[in-house]
């Protein structure tokens, strides 16, 4: 099979078939890089750079026929949808999860990096079952009312401060699992949003060293039940936001140098197959440093930490009438340059 090759060590193949979702979601991605060949983006303000300045779509996975946590494997795609270079079958010292490759700074990022260039230890997409990113974060921080548009739906007025807010860590599943209805809520939506992971420890961060805290971006989908959270629980939204299953991530943690522009990015939810949400990231009212910089005030972020930076409009909550979640619906979650989670309703 014939390749080609860029500098970021992405593999594309000539002969392969390509289907239209990866027509739609990868051209434009392998675009920015082609023209990245053109001008080398080593001009970008060093402040503006993240924590790892080489483009790579770091993933977990299961390989099939493994099982349980210790077939937890950290990855690095070789290109949106296309083999995962096994990091761990590549250096035996690398650990299992993501949590731990970012707790080891630059020794791991760089390892990946060796690693997706070398072509070496590659498993088929058919040989592996896709995990959120990230598992057991300490920390799941949530951001409401963060995009004017949203705002704009709800006739509320634009927040002055970050809304903060929670889920625990075991609402996190895969980008490819199953949502589960609780029987607890007849009121479950959907809410597309940017994620981002924080990648070494901070406190009290300024806003211009923020990025370089940020080890990468994806896809969240931030399930909620209203009735739990509008109506229940003195309107505290923890619990209505933190059923099982009720935070899908994904489908790779996109390193800050793949991603030409967090803040202008095509953002859409569609379920089953009609188009609820659709915006852009530059939207958001609070961006990503802004977002840091608040919560370092108050909690210590340390590696691994997720960061959802909010919804755009098209909530089924505010439609007319309102619309909700039922079995056997299907939910897919698109950022543009970082790829789509699916979710099925069960």
């Amino acid at each position: 099979m014939n390749h080609l090759h860029t500098q970021f060590g992405v593999k594309l193949c000539k002969n392969r078939a390509t289907t239209p979702f990866e027509l739609q979601m990868r051209v434009p991605l392998v675009s920015l890089r082609i023209l990245d060949l053109v001008s080398p983006r080593h001009t970008v303000n060093p402040q503006r750079r993240g924590l790892c300045d080489t483009a790579m779509r770091l993933v977990q996975f299961h390989r099939h026929g493994d099982g349980g946590g210790e077939g937890v494997r950290v990855g690095v795609e070789q290109g949106e949808g296309l083999g995962v270079v096994d990091l761990r079958a590549f250096d035996p010292s690398m650990p299992s999860t993501m949590k731990e490759l970012l707790e080891l700074g630059d020794k791991g990022l760089e390892c990946a990096q060796r690693a997706l260039s070398s072509g070496q230890c590659v498993l088929k997409r058919s040989d592996v079952r896709l995990l959120s990113p990230i598992l057991a974060p300490e920390k799941v921080v949530c951001v409401g009312m963060n995009y004017r548009d949203h705002c704009l739906e709800q006739n509320a007025p634009i927040p002055k401060e970050p809304i903060i807010f929670s889920k625990f860590p075991s609402a996190i599943t895969g980008p490819y699992d199953d949502i589960v209805l609780p029987s607890e809520s007849q009121e479950v939506d959907w809410e597309v949003e940017l994620a981002f992971v924080i990648g070494r420890r901070g406190k009290h961060i300024k806003e211009e060293d923020a990025l370089s805290y940020v080890a990468g971006f994806m896809v969240a989908n931030d399930v909620s039940a209203r009735d739990w959270q509008m109506k229940r629980n003195g309107k505290q939204w923890l619990l209505g936001k933190t059923f099982e299953s009720f935070c899908p991530l994904g489908p790779a943690l996109v390193t800050t140098d793949a991603v030409r522009d967090p803040h202008n990015l095509g953002i859409r939810c569609l379920v089953n197959g009609d188009n609820v949400q659709s915006s852009n990231t530059d939207q958001m009212i609070f961006k990503t440093e802004a977002l840091i910089s608040w919560v370092s005030k108050f909690v210590t972020l340390t590696p691994g930490d997720v960061f959802l930076t909010g919804t755009p409009p098209g909530v089924g909550v505010f439609r007319k009438p309102p619309v909700f979640l039922k079995k056997g619906d299907v939910v897919e979650c698109q950022i543009d340059q970082l790829g789509s989670i699916i979710n099925t309703v069960i």
